[in-house]
């Protein structure tokens, strides 16, 4: 998220932050942020970070602030229930909004964290507890819920001019039609640094940051939240994006060793193999194949363009995990007449100069293709959504100088949140909202103990925790959402991923699919968001009951 740190401390004076939190913020260092991060969310690596608690202890210890000065996430559980209404197909929908906080407790009772939730329960003839809930979460990681919350499927909706920038202030905030909330209560939780989340007393940010460390703070969240609302009972979903689909397919596991069990998870726009990305591995280039052919195809880059693109994209994958598959795998030892078919090929899929190609050694990653496809027009186009075109300064460099899908959302989002927390939600607080949290100065732990597995993977393929709780939970159901034009984590992959968790076949019904002509934010695209609404409301019930 392009938010400098003066647009984050206006929006915390906004909300009654003191203004000297800015000194505390001040003496805090921002180191470089961790890179390792291919899935992502808006604003990867861009928004400013502060460990404010260990600057904060030096400058009282200095004598320059006093303990009441410094703005602290709460021991104490706190809630602002409001009441609402919203219209979907037809029906009003009463609901009480809450914006609150859980205490994250270790295995001895200490308070260790305070993790930010708002929560929409719809107003009930039969008790809540027959009713499912589902908790969303984005991912980075480092990023907090605002985009899932304000964007998709809670009961108001920030209206975007996607695929273009957005226009300026004042931004268009209304309930929204498509709500998922005639089908289920929702929760969208922060990860702990992220949003209003913070670690307690003398935890250190290190305890929540990496990838089991994450998966035992949201287990620890989600049990905290229905067992204070007394939602043991209900139907539970979990609701993640990007980095949260990470996250999601480690809970699976997670949360039903600790006696949770999922009707289903929902996956949108997913990565759940990092290990595929290291140098050196060829499946990434055919994984991205389809998604440039997508881009290529909107742009009206291919010769003879088809009329209709999922027809087109399903030659594409048979040629992806074919032909280019092979001839990857040989290497340096491919001939050159090998070399020259298949170089035409690509050429005819991806627009790109069948020169271009070769020079790449058919090997041409994300950020290359995102400046070459409109070089000629001097646009870039978008990671997060291909639709979208960006100008750079250099129309010589080999990569873009922005995300132009990225930076034409983030004000929309942020100034939409900012308001709605105040005008409508009634919550207010000292401390800063994080829209994301990625220069912390603590790098993220990537390791991660799959189930069964003897030792710890240096990169997480959580396919395989999916797949483990799929087997010891066999009613459990997976709900794969896509975006055609989503360049930072391709449909291809996921389907890959997923085909290679080695179910039993009795279970592989319990994968679903669904792709959309939009881009890694989904529901950016209001048709698609339409749809993709029926799409999840039938998923819901298909599963409610467990069956």
């Amino acid at each position: 998220m392009r938010v400098s740190l003066a647009v984050l401390f206006a929006s915390a004076l906004a909300m009654g932050a003191a203004p000297l939190l800015d000194t505390a913020s001040a003496l805090a260092q921002a180191p470089a942020a961790a890179t390792h991060m291919p899935g992502g969310e808006p604003g990867t690596g861009k928004s400013p970070g502060m460990e404010r608690p260990d600057a904060a202890a030096k400058a009282v210890g200095e004598g320059k602030i006093s303990d009441s000065d410094i703005a602290t996430a709460p021991v104490n559980e706190i809630e602002r229930t409001t009441h609402h209404s919203v219209a979907v197909n037809g029906q009003t929908i009463a609901y009480d909004a809450t914006a609150g906080t859980l205490t994250l407790r270790d295995d001895e009772g200490k308070p260790i964290a305070s993790m930010f939730y708002v929560a929409y329960v719809a107003d009930h003839a039969k008790g809540a507890a027959r009713r499912p809930v589902t908790f969303f979460y984005n991912g980075g990681p480092g990023s907090s819920s605002m985009w899932l919350h304000m964007g998709s499927l809670g009961p108001m909706r920030v209206h975007t001019d996607s695929p273009a920038a957005t226009h300026g202030a004042p931004f268009t905030l209304a309930p929204n039609e498509y709500t998922l909330l005639d089908k289920t209560d929702m929760v969208f939780l922060d990860a702990v640094g992220t949003g209003f989340s913070r670690p307690l007393g003398e935890t250190k940010l290190s305890a929540f940051w990496g990838v089991d460390q994450d998966l035992d703070a949201f287990t620890r969240g989600i049990i905290r939240y229905i067992t204070k609302t007394d939602r043991w009972n209900s139907p539970k979903y979990l609701f993640g994006e990007s980095y949260g689909t990470t996250r999601t397919a480690g809970l699976t596991y997670m949360l039903q060793e600790k006696g949770v069990q999922l009707n289903g998870a929902i996956i949108l726009s997913s990565i759940l193999n990092y290990g595929i990305r290291q140098p050196g591995f060829d499946q990434i280039y055919s994984a991205y194949l389809p998604s440039y052919a997508a881009a290529a195809w909107y742009h009206n880059r291919i010769p003879n363009r088809p009329a209709e693109l999922a027809p087109f994209l399903q030659q594409v994958r048979a040629y992806a995990e074919g032909p280019y598959a092979a001839a990857l795998a040989k290497g340096q030892n491919l001939s050159p007449a090998e070399e020259d078919a298949v170089a035409q090929q690509l050429s005819a899929y991806t627009g790109l100069s069948v020169a271009y190609l070769k020079e790449s050694n058919l090997r041409v990653d994300l950020q290359r293709f995102r400046k070459e496809l409109l070089r000629d027009q001097r646009r870039t186009l978008g990671r997060y959504d291909s639709r979208f075109t960006g100008i750079d300064q250099d129309a010589t460099s080999d990569a873009p100088e922005t995300d132009p899908s990225d930076t034409g959302i983030t004000g929309a989002f942020v100034a939409a949140f900012h308001s709605y927390l105040t005008d409508d939600l009634n919550f207010e607080t000292r401390l800063d909202y994080r829209p994301t949290f990625y220069q912390s100065g603590t790098p993220w732990d990537w390791h991660h103990r799959a189930p069964g597995a003897r030792g710890p993977q240096n990169d997480p393929d959580v396919a395989l925790d999916l797949s483990a709780a799929m087997r010891e939970n066999p009613h459990l159901q997976l709900y794969s959402l896509n975006g055609w034009y989503d360049m930072a984590t391709p449909f291809f992959q996921t389907e890959y991923d997923l085909a290679h968790m080695e179910l039993d076949p009795s279970l592989r019904s319990n994968l679903h699919f669904a792709y959309y002509p939009s881009g890694h934010m989904v529901y950016l695209n209001v048709e698609a968001l339409k749809s993709l609404k029926a799409d999840v409301a039938r998923f819901y019930d298909a599963t409610e009951s467990g069956s």
